[in-house]
């Protein structure tokens, strides 16, 4: 294409080298490939590092979420010792009074057995007949 007008600049001006318009476009695309290539590489190295970001920030979230389940469960464990020591102290003092008591009842027991046992007998045996207050004779 020729422009030959007054008003075109000189650098339009006579006719252009087909060869020279080609070279120079065809470069230009290599140029718009490559620079799209780097583009598309910078755009997947970008996302590996989100997601090496992602995995990295996943996994730290795992390693707290552990050490505060692990720090919880300590306290408790240490709460419920010392509540289920206290009781454990209350049940063997419970045990250690009513095993008191037993020795005592049968201490007891084997102190006033003997007389008891005489008393009973004696009232067992010695029968003394009488007749019942309400009871009326009607002969």
């Amino acid at each position: 294409m020729v422009y030959n007008s007054p008003f075109t600049p000189s650098y339009y001006k006579g006719t252009p080298d087909p060869k020279i318009s080609m070279t120079s476009q065809s470069q230009g695309i290599q140029q718009l490939l490559q620079a799209e290539k780097r583009a598309k590489d910078k755009l997947e190295e970008a996302k590996k590092r989100k997601g090496k970001r992602l995995k990295q920030a996943k996994e730290e979230a795992i390693a707290e979420i552990d050490h505060y389940r692990l720090q919880r469960e300590r306290e408790f464990r240490h709460k419920q010792s010392n509540i289920m020591g206290s009781q454990g102290n209350l049940s063997t003092k419970i045990e250690e009074q009513t095993t008191e008591k037993v020795r005592d009842i049968t201490s007891s027991f084997h102190k006033y057995m003997e007389n008891i046992m005489k008393q009973l007998l004696n009232m067992v045996y010695d029968i003394k007949p009488e007749i019942h207050p309400n009871y009326r004779d009607t002969v």
